[in-house]
């Protein structure tokens, strides 16, 4: 790889993005993540049966470092990762001693992955003590690749891909139909809106599809949780997220109308997420060329927990966008935007997400570097 090739293929991994809140405190993602340790916890049998199934213990068996590396992309800032590291480190061990009891036990190295700007302090301050992996933290954008060629033997992520590398500028473009204005997200917007948001879903999967395909092994697994909506969901009326994007929005125009923060400010905000169809999401995954669907398995919604309390509700939604807000609009409103918001919600409880309105289930997938 010459040089020119080598600052083409690093010059794209770092895109706009932003981490989740760090720290322990009440509002941070640590304290405010059960939705997804629910998703990982619930996944627990179907990630055994996939290491199981299609695990190929030669990649490893018999190579001069023994060692299997595994990489969790958008760790955050725990405890979730290491609840899941700990999944696939006890799933392959169960392999290796059913099939390979000639063999030593290999080393395990556990990347941890996400922005450069996540809390990794919190992150490993919070490592476990007794934990049997060798642990290191890979900073960096997974829409681009942080491994060497053919370095991991399996990558897992989740709960992250719905987590877009940027926003498309045709948002706030006032001369495109796409244009949000008055709104912070595609649901009550007009289809172009919606399409703009898929659009740049698509471009940023198929990305990380590419980048780990090159980090993979030949046989190497990609076991992955993807949040994806229904396929008859409407979006105008209900979505995971949908409504409570809404209301966050009302309270950003409310403030704008009070010469808080300025109205142009709030027509550039969207919030960088994405929920796929379903059926739009499988052809998207079985597009890439160098990865074959080994297993794809559904996750339903109503199995993930969702906390009906006010309080805790606003937590997490101010866990994941209070880094995001603050970047756009500068330091001093989250504390007021987010009283403003419990108040609408106290107001309106119906509006608040529980487990009977999650239009949302979790795709599980695995694929496979082909050879």
């Amino acid at each position: 790889m010459s040089k020119r090739d080598m600052e083409s293929e690093f010059s794209n991994a770092f895109p706009e993005s932003c981490a989740m809140k760090g720290g322990e405190g009440p509002h941070s993602y640590a304290q405010n993540s059960t939705f997804q340790r629910s998703a990982i916890e619930a996944a627990k049998k179907l990630l055994q049966s996939a290491v199981t199934d299609h695990f190929d213990l030669k990649t490893t068996c018999g190579s001069p470092e023994n060692q299997i590396r595994i990489a969790d992309f958008g760790c955050s800032t725990g405890p979730n990762t290491f609840i899941a590291a700990q999944n696939i480190i006890e799933a392959v061990q169960l392999k290796y001693q059913s099939q390979s009891q000639n063999q030593s036990t290999p080393e395990f190295l556990v990347f941890f992955n996400d922005q450069a700007s996540n809390d990794f302090n919190t992150l490993f301050q919070k490592l476990p003590p007794n934990r049997n992996y060798f642990a290191a933290g890979v900073p960096g954008s997974f829409y681009g690749r942080l491994f060497p060629s053919q370095s991991l033997h399996l990558v897992h992520s989740s709960s992250s891909l719905s987590w877009l590398s940027k926003m498309p500028k045709e948002l706030t473009d006032r001369n495109c139909g796409a244009w949000n204005k008055g709104r912070i997200f595609y649901t009550n917007a007009p289809k172009e809106v919606e399409d703009a948001y898929k659009g740049q879903f698509k471009m940023d999967l198929a990305t990380f599809l590419q980048a780990r395909a090159q980090e993979l092994v030949g046989n190497g697994i990609m076991i992955l949780l993807i949040p994806a909506a229904h396929d008859v969901i409407d979006f105008s009326v209900d979505l995971y997220g949908g409504k409570d994007y809404e209301v966050l929005g009302s309270c950003l125009m409310d403030m704008a109308k009070l010469g808080l923060i300025s109205e142009e400010k709030v027509d550039t905000f969207n919030v960088p997420t994405y929920f796929p169809r379903l059926k739009d999401l499988k052809k998207m995954l079985e597009s890439n060329e160098d990865l074959s669907v080994e297993k794809m398995d559904l996750l339903d919604g109503n199995n993930l927990i969702i906390e009906p309390n006010l309080g805790r509700h606003v937590s997490q939604c101010r866990a994941a966008f209070e880094v995001l807000i603050e970047k756009h609009f500068g330091d001093g409103i989250v504390d007021e935007l987010f009283d403003r918001f419990a108040q609408k919600l106290m107001k309106s409880p119906q509006l608040m997400m529980y487990p009977q309105k999650l239009k949302l289930v979790m795709l599980f997938v695995v694929l496979k570097r082909k050879v």
